[in-house]
């Protein structure tokens, strides 16, 4: 009797534990992720070998239900995140990953661009229409337009900047219809959708998308990423360097392994990320010689909102000095900053 018993009050918790576990939270949870090496990423037709490694680092998130929050909540340098922090307003889970992925690309674009011009190696965009990123729920376009549809042409025009595209749009009337030419799964669509003020910004009147430039970069030599599902910009800086390691005959890495993170602009800025704690343990479990962060400056005015916000150079030299690593933390503001301290390194 005593065994049944037991039995059940087993079957039932761990009913329980299944069942609570597929409840999520308004929230999410950020650890660790890994450090990926580049070389099997990235690939420059007839490009150089190298030494060493370039890494990109990640940070691991996903939605919270009870039992990560309460791990989270005692586990350091794992961070809860409210849902609107991490997405954006109205925004769903499929638009939130289709935003991080076509971040991702852009990313990629501006890393190519940035490492062809420092090799003096020709390129060119080839346009290809405006991305949809995300569709207002109260606003005409929720009706017709998809997040991941490519917009080729309105009212008959074609665009060479989703900037064309905003000022075109922007100079309508409410009420005013225009008509749209998209893409969506390889099947080309034309539909007239009205023109309203959203209704957190009155005097604004549009479609009701958030968008981005959808276009496509052509080297000579060709070059290749295969990011699979990693989204985000936060690995443009890496890119950059790893594309120019492999276009040049000099070996950056001096056969040293180099981790590091940092979004880059097409003028070769580094420009700041988050997760960088996480990503300095990431790249200190690969085994990182040097983590290249950058080094963002912070203005007073934000400062004075968010007192307790420090660069990610900062943060990550601090984690690096609490987990106690040999690893060294480089402060890069630029690409060619980056190439310098590069530059500098003895051989391995």
């Amino acid at each position: 009797m005593k065994n049944r018993t037991l039995i059940r009050i087993l079957v039932l918790m761990t009913v329980f534990i299944v069942a609570t576990s597929f409840y999520y939270l308004p929230y999410y949870v950020t650890k660790p992720g890994s450090a990926h090496e580049l070389d099997p990423i990235v690939e420059v037709k007839g490009g150089f070998d190298d030494k060493g490694e370039f890494m990109l680092t990640t940070v691991r998130m996903g939605k919270a239900n009870i039992y990560a929050y309460l791990i989270a909540s005692i586990k350091k340098y794992e961070y809860i995140y409210p849902v609107e922090e991490i997405r954006n307003p109205h925004e769903s889970d499929e638009e939130y990953n289709l935003r991080q992925l076509q971040l991702m690309v852009n990313s990629q674009n501006h890393a190519i661009e940035v490492a062809y011009k420092a090799a003096d190696k020709p390129f060119y965009y080839n346009y290809k229409g405006i991305y949809v990123l995300n569709v207002y729920p109260s606003m005409p376009a929720k009706d017709i337009l998809k997040p991941g549809d490519r917009i080729t042409a309105i009212d008959g025009q074609e665009f060479e900047s989703s900037e064309e595209f905003i000022q075109y749009v922007g100079k309508k009337k409410k009420g005013d219809k225009v008509s749209i030419k998209f893409i969506r799964n390889d099947e080309e669509k034309t539909e007239t959708i009205p023109l309203m003020e959203f209704p957190e910004m009155p005097g604004k009147t549009g479609l009701g998308i958030s968008l981005s430039d959808d276009k496509e970069i052509v080297t000579d030599p060709e070059v290749s990423l295969n990011t699979d599902e990693i989204g985000g910009p936060s690995a443009g800086l890496m890119f950059s360097l790893e594309i120019y390691n492999q276009l040049t005959e000099d070996d950056l890495t001096k056969g040293h392994p180099i981790a590091g993170t940092g979004t880059i602009t097409e003028d070769g800025e580094v420009g700041r990320i988050g997760g960088i704690e996480q990503k300095i343990i990431a790249a200190d479990k690969a085994g990182a010689a040097y983590f290249l962060a950058p080094n963002d400056q912070i203005s007073d005015e934000i400062k004075e909102k968010h007192p307790e916000l420090e660069s990610n150079y900062s943060a990550a030299k601090k984690t690096a000095e609490d987990i106690g690593t040999d690893m060294k933390v480089i402060p890069i503001k630029s690409f060619d900053e980056a190439l310098k301290f590069l530059n500098s390194l003895p051989e391995k």
